[in-house]
């Protein structure tokens, strides 16, 4: 077999064999196949797609080019969650400890931000002492005693997408529906969950940003799951305006600790009820959505959830006095706003210029590996469809240096449209697959 006549037969729009995928994702993960081959194959892989099955061998090939966690061992199911990136989406902060304190393990290997989309792991790094960096063995350990884990990624996991990925990056192949597909689904599977719930976001602050898009990446994965013998939901989510009202680092950790003593916004409430309710159900916790709905509502008002975030803390060294107290969290020196110029209705808060102009502040990274300022942020006093009057704070900003602060607060204008009509407000999720 060699791999320039599986790039051929790509390119001529045929459908490749599990052999086939599989000989080329080893020869990528050995490096017997060049950086220039494995380029022209994905842009074959863009240009001419792939059937469900064929994404499903090369998911499963590229969860085989490394370790796979067994978590058969820590209970009968093990359920996960991933969200394709946004602005604001601090919901796994809220819903990892609530679906675990609901007796429902939940194993989560969380990536840093990039670009405009924030991380997960940076929002918990806000926390003085927080490990992010936990062997394969710590994180069967700890997910047997307490439930829960949230760390980055683990051990030898899915390489060949790590170097896949870099590729695609420079060779403008990253947009490939069965490459996105494949990329989130293989690390998925190495990390050992049965049940898996997508959150796949569409709008300005997505990767996908119409609904049709968004549809096909979900169905895609959702088949690759069930071809794959997991048990996989999606759902399609809203990313026009942040999710919540803060965005940033600890200010976004400070908003998911008040919405686990019963608080935060009502949007982001919302939104991580119901992923905690899909979880539930997929986990064999609750029979239906309104029983796990329920549930989840009794676990933060019981205080139960608020308790499993605390273990998680204090179980990856976390300094607890910083999550007790939330004041001592880091924030910027300076403060300003946005004020409305006019009456109206907020008819956008354009996500994506609100995220970028985050990382103007030093709340986001340009490039993998960058420094990042845990304190600066944004809180939105407002969201679209809520009428404001002229001079009314729509954004406070939190910023550490001047010149970023004029910086960002020029981005954030451009993002920013109030209109004299009333307006509806937007939709949190568009449907599940």
């Amino acid at each position: 077999m060699r791999a320039v006549d599986i790039i051929i037969r790509k390119r001529d729009k045929k459908e490749l064999t599990k052999e086939e995928i599989e000989f080329f994702i080893q020869g990528i993960t050995k490096n017997t196949i060049p950086d220039y081959q494995a380029s022209a194959w994905a842009m074959a892989v863009l240009l001419n797609g792939m059937t469900a099955q064929e994404t499903t061998y090369l998911t499963l090939a590229m969860a085989s080019s490394g370790d796979i966690l067994n978590l058969s061992k820590i209970a009968p199911i093990v359920v996960d969650k991933h969200s394709s990136g946004g602005v604001g989406d601090k919901t796994t902060l809220v819903v990892a400890p609530l679906v675990a304190a609901c007796g429902l393990p939940v194993g989560k290997m969380s990536g840093r931000g990039l670009g405009f989309s924030g991380g997960t792991l940076d929002k918990m790094e806000s926390i003085p002492g927080y490990r992010v960096d936990l062997s394969e063995d710590e994180f069967m350990r700890q997910l047997h005693q307490i439930g829960i884990v949230l760390t980055g990624q683990t051990g030898d996991l899915a390489p060949a997408d790590g170097i896949l990925y870099a590729l695609r990056d420079v060779t403008g192949t990253v947009p490939s529906i069965p490459l996105i597909a494949s990329s989130i689904m293989s690390k998925k599977i190495a990390a050992g969950a049965q049940a898996i719930v997508l959150d796949v976001k569409l709008g300005y602050g997505a990767f996908m940003k119409d609904l049709e898009h968004a549809r096909q990446l979900a169905i895609l994965m959702v088949e690759i799951g069930n071809l794959s013998g997991r048990k996989v939901r999606a759902l399609l989510s809203d990313m026009n305006q942040p999710l919540g009202k803060a965005v940033g680092n600890a200010i976004e950790l400070k908003e998911a600790i008040e919405t686990l003593h019963d608080g935060g916004p009502h949007d982001f409430r919302e939104h991580c009820f119901t992923v905690a309710a899909h979880m539930l159900v997929l986990g064999e916790k609750a029979a239906n959505l309104d029983a796990a709905r329920g549930l989840a509502e009794a676990t933060i008002k019981n205080g139960k959830a608020w308790e499993k975030f605390t273990q998680l803390v204090k179980a990856q060294k976390g300094d607890l006095s910083f999550i007790e107290n939330p004041d001592k969290l880091p924030s910027g020196s300076i403060e300003d706003a946005i004020v409305a110029e006019k009456d109206g209705h907020i008819s956008m808060l354009n996500a994506q210029m609100i995220g970028e102009a985050a990382v103007i502040l030093g709340a986001g990274r340009e490039k993998k590996g960058a420094a990042i300022d845990l304190g600066v942020g944004f809180h939105l006093e407002h969201k679209v469809g809520e009428q404001v009057a002229k001079g009314d704070v729509i954004i406070k900003i939190f910023a550490n240096e001047q010149d970023k602060l004029a910086a960002a607060k020029a981005r954030l204008m451009e993002g920013i449209a109030i209109q004299s009509e009333k307006c509806a407000e937007l939709p949190l999720f568009y449907g599940v697959i």
